[in-house]
């Protein structure tokens, strides 16, 4: 059984749902500290002006070392409105009104916490590309694992837990955390996913990569994206 692991993520880049698509299982990290500046509540799409801009979700105020899983949403602020506003760049574009609706009917429930908001957000985005692989959230599994001495050890104690597990899938961007030789003693391998992102016409002369899967679903259908999730080169793997 090969297991993906990462921590959730607001709309993220192909790349993520790309490891959703390729393995059986694939779990929400929410039992780790909560970093400022990363992609939990925010990812990027393009802007009016040029070049690309955040839409976010706000947050209440937290300590330093609060949990992703206790990250509460300020729904004080009309957040959700906001990102619809920023859409609107999009329009014109062949999938638009497709992946507006999408994006009203997945945000169209109230969310206290970001786990929550980025489980269902992902649970929709999957189900329009196709994917079926089950997603699960990591603090309600209830598993009992080792405490980790370093960051690699989160995936390889959670493997450790799940019956079946044979496979551990990460980014590439990730190798250089990793003890390959904690997995295989642990018989378990280790496998690294790098993307090689395609070029799609975007509504602008100069192509922005990387950006929120949004953005790849204004422009393509989910056919055309199902191919792009799967161009990929495996480090770590002669074949699959």
């Amino acid at each position: 059984m090969k297991i993906g692991i990462m921590q959730p993520y607001f709309f993220p880049y192909i790349g993520y749902l790309a490891l959703i698509e390729q393995v059986d299982t694939f779990i929400l990290l929410d039992e780790v500290q909560f970093i400022r500046h990363g992609w939990i509540e925010r990812n990027r799409i393009l802007k009016q002006s040029g070049g690309w801009t955040y839409i976010s979700v706000p947050l209440q105020k937290h300590s330093r070392d609060t949990l992703i899983k206790d990250i509460q949403i300020r729904n004080t602020e009309n957040w959700k409105a906001k990102i619809l506003s920023q859409l609107t760049y999009y329009k014109g574009a062949p999938y638009y009104y497709k992946v507006r609706q999408l994006v009203e009917a997945a945000l169209g429930q109230e969310f206290e916490n970001i786990v929550q908001c980025n489980y269902e957000t992902l649970q929709a985005t999957c189900s329009y590309l196709g994917i079926t692989t089950p997603i699960k959230v990591f603090s309600e599994m209830h598993l009992t694992i080792d405490t980790p001495e370093s960051a690699d050890e989160w995936a390889l104690h959670i493997c450790r837990a799940i019956p079946g597990a044979s496979e551990y899938w990460n980014p590439a961007g990730g190798i250089s955390f990793f003890d390959r030789s904690k997995y295989e003693k642990n018989q378990l391998q280790l496998y690294f996913m790098q993307m090689r992102l395609r070029e799609y016409p975007q509504k602008k002369n100069a192509f922005e990569p990387a950006l929120s899967i949004l953005d790849v679903m204004m422009f393509n259908s989910p056919e055309e994206i199902q191919g792009m999730m799967r161009e990929f080169d495996i480090i770590g793997r002669k074949d699959i």
